[in-house]
């Protein structure tokens, strides 16, 4: 599979954000200027504390100074991140109601749910921003016996489906790597759907769950902390700050390489104004020293593509998606 986290490093949209944008208008609020009109609603399609949300309520805070204008952060989970999605997707296209992308609805929700949604990832959407990457990792509980890969898949192979994984939803990118990871290493796990990562982790840690697959950005902190234990990740190489965790690719598994992207978007027919103001936002906040040191902490790769740069990057990586899930056997059930 080809690896996208490239993409979400390329600079290439740097000339796209005027440096002092003009003051946009929004046809919707009577001529008043936008963003004067009210807050801006910023819709997270996951369960609060989950990495999604952690990065959200992050550049949301920093994008209210920088808007003079309330941001607030709505959780909105279900459906592998396709209710929220579908939400933004029916708002108006004024500028105060955006939603925070994610690969889990845009790249495997638009195929997973194609008959109960009414949105496509691109048309449906006017996308301002990628905002990070994080890989994925398979997390044992503390009190779990094994220490490598390969005696988590021998395990899994004595005992056939005893082996129970949480994730943050059935069709959720976690899901989906689950399941590719299952079929190349030959063995049946048991999925236990919640609608939400925080919520897998906590009972990860309290013994509830033996395993899951969470990301990176939500996970480091307790990697650090002893009290989760990651076994294998999903970038190609090893990371900075987590030397010792191995790759799927390094171990065997040569397909297993998946960014769990998250970026900001808006309803389709957001003008262009807006949506220029809106990036230059969210460029000041990823550039912000507070966000920079948390990205930095999480192991966070910030993203680099704005405005027409991250549309093209979201409709690649749908199509790019779409026959992976497919033939992975993944339902919406």
């Amino acid at each position: 599979m080809t690896h996208r986290r490239t993409l979400l490093l390329a600079a290439a949209a740097t000339a796209a954000l005027p440096a002092t944008p003009a003051l946009a208008q929004s046809s919707s609020q009577a001529g008043a200027p936008w963003p004067g009109a009210g807050p801006i609603r910023v819709i997270v399609p996951f369960a609060p504390g989950g990495s999604t949300d952690i990065i959200a309520r992050l550049i949301a805070e920093d994008m209210s100074r920088s808007l003079g204008q309330s941001v607030v952060v709505e959780n909105r989970p279900g459906a592998g991140a396709t209710l929220g999605t579908g939400l933004v997707a029916r708002a108006a296209p004024d500028g105060y109601t955006l939603l925070i992308s994610v690969i889990s609805a845009l790249a495997v929700g638009q195929t997973l749910y194609r008959d109960r949604i009414g949105w496509d990832a691109d048309r449906s959407f006017a996308h301002v921003a990628m905002l990070m990457g994080t890989p994925y990792l398979l997390l044992v509980g503390p009190r779990q016996p094994w220490r490598s890969l390969a005696e988590f898949v021998a395990a899994a192979k004595a005992a056939p489906e005893r082996i129970a994984y949480g994730t943050s939803g059935v069709g959720s990118m976690p899901h989906l790597v689950a399941l590719r990871f299952s079929e190349a290493a030959g063995i049946r796990l048991t999925h236990v759907p919640y609608r939400g990562g925080a919520q897998a982790s906590t009972d990860l840690i309290a013994g509830v769950l033996p395993s899951i697959i969470d990301s990176l950005t939500a996970a480091s902190a307790n990697i650090r902390a002893g009290s989760q234990r990651a076994l294998v990740h999903s970038y190609p190489d090893r990371i900075a700050g987590f030397d010792d965790i191995p790759s799927f690719r390094e171990l065997g598994y040569p397909d297993l390489v998946v960014d769990g992207w998250a970026g900001l978007a808006a309803p389709a027919g957001t003008p262009r104004p807006v949506m220029e103001r809106l990036a230059a936002a969210s460029r000041a906040a990823l550039a912000a020293e507070p966000v920079r040191r948390r990205y930095a902490d999480t192991a966070t790769t910030p993203g680099r593509l704005f405005l027409d740069d991250a549309q093209r990057f979201v409709r690649e990586e749908a199509a790019t998606w779409a026959p992976i899930v497919r033939e992975s056997g993944a339902t919406a059930d």
